[in-house]
């Protein structure tokens, strides 16, 4: 590729930080993309790591292939293995204390449910205005068939929730808060163990959903004294599309909520067919009915990979990497209409930067076409997520450069840099 800054000291810089790169060996253990492709939008959906497939066709062939219905007695018990592995690998939690299975959305209505039932007289649940749509949309119907109140708090759509407002709202009416650990569309990094910790003194219960956080940043579930939590898989944790979500809650907590959607897969004797529901007592209670099986074991490649990478490396490179493409953007895109639109500071974001410009989003399929996958972020901006263990620094200056080709000829200036 020939697409490369003009500026020889960061196309330098960027080539030494790759020769550099503890992680390098990675990139080769992902199914490749098309020649010439730039992919920047981990926070959407991760890569594929290649032995995925061959993991897949195992279950295909050796088990529902040759074994039919006697495969499933290593199935049963899967959610919560691969919910020990992710507890291990991403949440800093403890074996028995997360389980795979439907998504984000139906695992927060069950948290949230629990939670309100177990703080009577309670009758606020609070969530920030920036948050993902999905858990507004849950909490509001959870609130209205408790006929409690849900409360917006208001978060600065660049640099997330202030504490202090947060602080501010907490009193002896608050049952729940949930909170996204990573802003989805900013990439705002929240302080879990403070937050955590002003939540439990007010005497609530915290929900935090991860999905922009697991397999991005190091997260330590245990250490911080989190109450609750879930999140998708399909993101930082490579799981794949459509993967289903994380359920974490404490242990001490299990034995003391219940879940409104009971089903045979959380009783407490999934075979017996029993005609009354008894609780699993253990985190095996938040589970509803079958699991999907081909999904599940599919993410297991993609925490092989994290795990063997380390967070801390991951999270390391991840910082530098956005940290790069400031620079790119200041000196490209900044000069070309794009506002940066997250925390400045690598330790304050997750692992995405996102830019503001009037119709940038519709730049995207553009972006696409000159090999630049970034993703949109409505209203008016773009969400760069370079993936750590698969992208390096030599493709952000590809990608910028391509980026300012494109906007040039829509702006009506040509081919040519200007900036």
């Amino acid at each position: 590729m020939t697409d490369l800054p003009a500026d020889p000291l960061l196309l330098s810089e960027a080539r030494r930080l790759d020769a550099e790169d503890p992680l390098s060996g990675f990139r080769d253990r992902f199914h490749p993309v098309p020649e010439g492709t730039v992919f920047l939008n981990g926070a959407s959906l991760g890569r594929m790591p290649a032995a995925t497939p061959a993991l897949v066709d195992e279950v295909l062939r050796g088990q529902w292939g040759d074994r039919l219905a006697h495969a499933r007695a290593q199935w049963l018990d899967l959610p919560r293995r691969a919910g020990d592995r992710i507890a291990e690998v991403a949440l800093g939690a403890r074996p028995g204390e997360v389980v795979v299975g439907d998504c984000t959305s139906v695992n927060l209505y069950k948290l949230a449910v629990a939670a309100l039932r177990a703080r009577p007289g309670r009758a606020t649940v609070l969530v920030e205005d920036d948050t993902f749509p999905t858990d507004r949309y849950v909490l509001s119907g959870v609130a209205a068939d408790a006929g409690a109140t849900l409360r917006v708090l208001p978060a600065h759509p660049d640099l997330g929730l202030d504490p202090e407002v947060l602080r501010d709202a907490l009193d002896d009416g608050v049952a729940l808060v949930c909170l996204c650990l990573v802003a989805p569309r900013s990439g705002a990094l929240l302080d879990m163990a403070g937050i955590t910790a002003a939540v439990h003194e007010a005497g609530a219960l915290m929900l935090w959903d991860l999905s922009h956080a697991a397999g991005a940043v190091p997260i330590d579930l245990t250490g911080c004294g989190a109450d609750l939590a879930v999140g998708s898989t399909y993101k930082h944790l490579l799981a794949g599309p459509g993967s289903p979500a994380l359920l974490y809650v404490r242990r001490d907590l299990q034995p003391l909520l219940t879940q409104p959607v009971q089903g045979w897969y959380g009783h407490r004797d999934q075979l017996a067919l029993l005609p009354a529901y008894e609780p699993d007592p253990g985190i095996r209670r938040f589970l509803t009915g079958s699991p999907p099986v081909l999904s599940i074991v599919a993410s297991g490649a993609g925490l092989d990979l994290i795990a063997e990478a380390g967070l801390d490396r991951i999270r390391a490179k991840s910082t530098a990497l956005t940290g790069f493409f400031q620079r790119l953007a200041d000196r490209e895109l900044v000069p070309r209409g794009f506002r940066p639109a997250s925390p400045p500071e690598p330790a304050r974001r997750g692992a995405h930067l996102t830019y503001e410009r009037p119709g940038a989003p519709e730049l995207v399929p553009f972006f696409a076409e000159a090999g630049v996958f970034v993703d949109p972020a409505l209203p008016d901006r773009v969400r760069i997520s370079p993936v750590p263990l698969s992208t390096r620094f030599t493709d952000l200056c590809e990608a910028v450069e391509r980026m300012c080709r494109v906007v040039d000829v829509v702006d009506g200036r040509g081919e040519g840099r200007t900036a």
